[in-house]
């Protein structure tokens, strides 16, 4: 049966709507609330949940053609794609699942009738393997479906018992291989030959019955489950008749338009082209799905895809960016299925171009760097901290340093890499701890009602203490800890609002609260106590500060403004990333591509300031969260929300899902001024804000700083900026005329200089201090000295700040004799130094200038030496 991809996609999904299962769109590659793993890589991801009992869909049946990605962590499959027939980065997963409705029988009747029925599969062609454990999967294909024994097989755990990683559903499986016939290298699965491209697994049956904790305890799911995968890929190629998924109609025509875009020939055999029309699927649904080139994690691993893409886009010739123009070859493939793919296209296009280009300045800006650390450089091996910084600030692979180290003779500080990379991770563990772990990991066995959306005090029970880790009974005075009540106003730091302070107080006894975290259903009191002592079943008396709530309700309302606004003015890519909402400002992460201009940040800034001044009223309600969506509001990406959710509106200016308090009304916000934007990741965002009283004190503060500027310059605040660039310009002027003479007194010195030069066996040798001379001044003019001597070794010297700097050049007929990196470490190693280069030019440094003018006396005698 030839069938296209999207027809089999829509065929599979119309069988199993046509047996009661709720038709599911994709999720995003981003699991949400699931830190076990990187992306979605397989159906069942989005469903993980419900198959532990912790959710309930409101559907017992579903399917599903899920995107997946698997280039990154456990799941890896990167380094194969282009040169196997199977291999992707991004594939689609066709799943049926039943959550404690179907079992085994329904589950392996729909498999047959689909394969053998709807696609027309010969079942002939087909093997079944289980579990070795598995006799009631086993029956029911042998017996019910009537599958022969010589096209059966009993497999082992490794193979077929499932889990989607270490921790997690797990239970056993049942798979069905196409025969792709004798022709073809390979054995039947379970035998030692199985690794042939013969045999090829269609369809994988898991029947969910356990999960599977950190020691490795299997414990019985509520229901028994059904989760089952069909790459899409996979079974396209078998029905269109070919053997690598390459050849299939969707590659096709991605490979013909690689072909087209890096300017060469269609062929579905080359590897490079393979790479390219994988790796554009898998970037543009990462990108759509929120994630951007980043040096870590997620945006990692899209960075190296993109890259890995672009390189083969050079082997192939093509050194301009191509890589973008692939989008829309793609979304004319998918997009009906994917239609965010298709509302994201612009934004992916934009994104993927500017990564390319930037790949060019990678690794110009990096060299830069990198070369100007070799001018100061004190020995043969480069430091660990210029190494980190190049991976770091630049993406410049270790391994590309470590080929530039290569070639000046010098080494890589590996140790003190390794040092760099494990304080990167250090910090990035402690901003992932959980802050409010002041119970020391002991549960706390209570829960408290939040009653601060209307009041500032309230009267709450102690229902437990913690000190040091530890639940106690009772804390004393001077005593720090963390008290938990029934009830009380005090708002928990979440959502990027920050924690309250204030006081709980009874008779003889005050608690200073110095903030609020959440402890599991409970909310934790941080602070200590500052007179009497504090008891488990103590009535106290709470109280807010209410100046600082205040501050931080106006942040926190003015958060949700700059949020919608950076949507309508930038695009609808922007997502937030990440908040603080806090009482002397705000700070608010999103994704954005690029630098936003100063005249945008003036604009959007305006805008808010207008919807302050319109003074909506807040409109706070809870309710169903499909009813919250279908009403327009915005619900945070990753975010994981219940039955009833808590919607935040003011008037048509935004709707968002959110737990954190608010103003009354938007004019109770009074000024927002943006004091700055910058970047805190590639493809995230920053910007940082302030409201109310403490954006009057900035504005003041702005103003008395302009008054300064202009008391300087002797001219009015309003000709501050002309003043400002007539002095500039007299000094960009000075700095050129400066520049000027000493590229003049360069020159003086390398004609006295040779005049100095002293002939060794017919090789002209200047070994010399040139005084206040800095690294370029030394280069210029060894350069200057090698093309007026002809044949020369030149070795140069400036001592500053009782440093030496030293510059050794050679011509290139004498390079296979005399090395310019072996000739200036000779002289720094004398004046304790090292240094290192290429054989025709090299630098080094020393710490003792004392010793300089013996050293330079040995160059003459050195150089004779190498020329024998």
């Amino acid at each position: 049966m030839t069938i296209t991809s999207a027809e089999l996609r829509s065929a599979f999904l119309d069988y199993f709507r046509r047996h009661d299962h709720e038709v599911v769109p994709s999720s995003p590659l981003v699991p949400a609330n699931d830190p076990t793993l990187l992306f979605t890589n397989a159906g069942m991801v989005p469903f993980k949940e419900v198959f532990l009992g912790r959710e309930d869909r409101g559907y017992v049946r579903a399917c599903s053609a899920q995107r997946c990605v698997r280039a990154g962590g456990k799941h890896n499959d990167l380094e194969n794609v282009g040169y196997t027939a199977r291999h992707h980065t991004f594939f689609e997963m066709l799943g049926n699942f039943s959550f404690g409705d179907y079992f085994k029988r329904e589950a392996i009747h729909y498999a047959w009738e689909f394969l053998t029925q709807v696609v027309h599969l010969p079942p002939e062609k087909l093997w079944v393997t289980v579990f070795e454990e598995d006799d009631e999967a086993a029956r029911i294909w042998l017996e019910e479906i009537g599958v022969p024994p010589e096209r059966f097989s009993r497999i082992g755990a490794h193979d077929n018992f499932w889990s989607m990683g270490d921790t997690g559903p797990c239970g056993p499986c049942s798979e069905v291989f196409y025969d792709h016939g004798p022709e073809v290298p390979g054995g039947p699965p379970g035998t030692p030959e199985e690794d042939g491209d013969r045999y090829i697994e269609v369809w994988n049956l898991v029947f969910m019955q356990y999960d599977r904790a950190a020691d490795g305890t299997l414990t019985d799911l509520p229901r028994p489950c059904v989760d089952t995968g069909m790459g899409l890929e996979r079974l396209a190629a078998i029905l269109q008749g070919v053997h690598s998924n390459f050849e299939i109609d969707l590659f096709r025509n991605l490979i013909r338009a690689a072909a087209s875009a890096t300017g060469v020939p269609e062929d579905l055999e080359n590897s490079s082209l393979k790479v390219i029309a994988d790796h554009i699927r898998a970037c543009a649904f990462l990108i759509t799905d929120g994630v951007f080139p980043a040096n870590e994690g997620r945006g990692y691993v899209l960075r190296r895809i993109i890259r890995r893409a672009v390189r083969h886009g050079y082997k192939l010739g093509q050194e301009r960016p191509f890589f973008h123009t692939l989008v829309q070859p793609l979304v004319d493939e998918m997009g009906a299925a994917y239609p965010e793919l298709a509302e994201s296209q612009h934004q992916v296009e934009r994104l993927l171009r500017r990564e390319e280009e930037q790949f060019h300045e990678t690794l110009e800006q990096g060299l830069k760097l990198l070369e100007s650390d070799l001018a100061n450089l004190r020995g043969a091996e480069i430091p660990g901290e210029t190494v980190f910084r190049l991976y770091d600030t630049y993406g410049f692979p270790v391994d590309l340093t470590a080929d530039i180290a290569r070639e000046r003779e010098l080494t890589l500080d590996m140790e003190g890499f390794e040092e760099h990379m494990e304080a990167q991770r250090e910090r990035a563990r402690a901003a992932s701890r959980f802050r409010a772990d002041h119970a020391g990991g002991a549960e706390v066995d209570a829960s408290t009602r939040f009653t601060g959306y209307d009041q500032l005090q309230d009267a709450g029970t102690v229902v437990a203490l913690f000190a040091d880790g530890r639940s106690v009974n009772r804390l004393e005075a001077g005593d720090k800890g963390m008290v938990v009540l029934d009830r009380t106003p005090f708002y928990a730091e979440a959502g990027g609002q920050v924690g309250d302070t204030g006081v709980l107080q009874g008779p003889g006894a005050r608690f200073q609260v110095d903030d609020t975290v959440k402890q599991g259903s409970a909310t934790g009191h941080l602070g200590s106590v500052a007179e009497g002592v504090l008891e488990v079943g103590q009535s106290l008396h709470a109280a807010v500060d209410a100046e600082r709530r205040a501050a931080t309700q106006l942040n926190h309302t003015a958060t949700h403004l700059l949020h919608a606004v950076l949507r309508e003015r930038l695009g609808q890519h922007v997502h937030q990333k990440g908040s603080l909402v806090a009482p002397e400002r705000l700070r608010f992460d999103f994704s954005h591509p690029e630098p936003v201009s100063t005249e945008e940040l003036q604009r959007i800034e305006q805008i808010v300031n207008a919807r302050i001044r319109a003074n909506e009223p807040a409109d706070i309600r809870v309710m169903p969260y499909q009813q919250a969506i279908d009403m327009g509001a915005m619900a945070l990406f990753g975010e994981k929300y219940g039955d009833d959710v808590r919607v935040v509106r003011f008037g048509e200016l935004t709707t968002e899902l959110c737990g954190g308090t608010h103003v009354h009304r938007t004019g109770d916000i009074g000024l927002f001024r943006i004091v700055e934007e910058g970047g805190v990741a590639s493809g995230v965002r920053r910007i940082e804000a302030v409201t109310g009283a403490r954006a009057v004190e900035w504005v003041e503060e702005q103003a008395r700083t302009v008054q300064a500027v202009a008391d300087l310059l002797r001219a009015s605040p309003e000709n501050v900026p002309v003043r400002l660039e007539q002095t500039l310009e007299r000094q960009r002027q000075t700095e050129k005329e400066l520049e000027r003479l000493k590229q003049k007194l360069a020159s003086q010195a390398g004609g006295d200089l040779a005049d100095s030069a002293v002939d060794v066996d017919g090789v002209r040798v200047v070994a010399s201090t040139l005084d206040g001379g800095d690294a370029r001044a030394l280069r210029e003019t060894v350069d200057q000295l090698k093309n007026k001597l002809g044949s020369a070794a030149v070795v140069l010297a400036a001592v500053d700040g009782g440093k030496v700097r030293l510059v050794a050049g050679v011509t290139s007929d004498l390079t296979d004799r005399v090395k310019a990196g072996e000739l200036v470490n000779a002289v720094a190693e004398q004046v304790g130094g090292r240094g290192g280069g290429r054989a025709d030019m090299a630098q080094a440094g020393g710490s003792d200038p004392e010793h300089l003018p013996e050293a330079m006396k040995t160059v003459p005698e050195w150089v004779r030496q190498r020329l024998h």
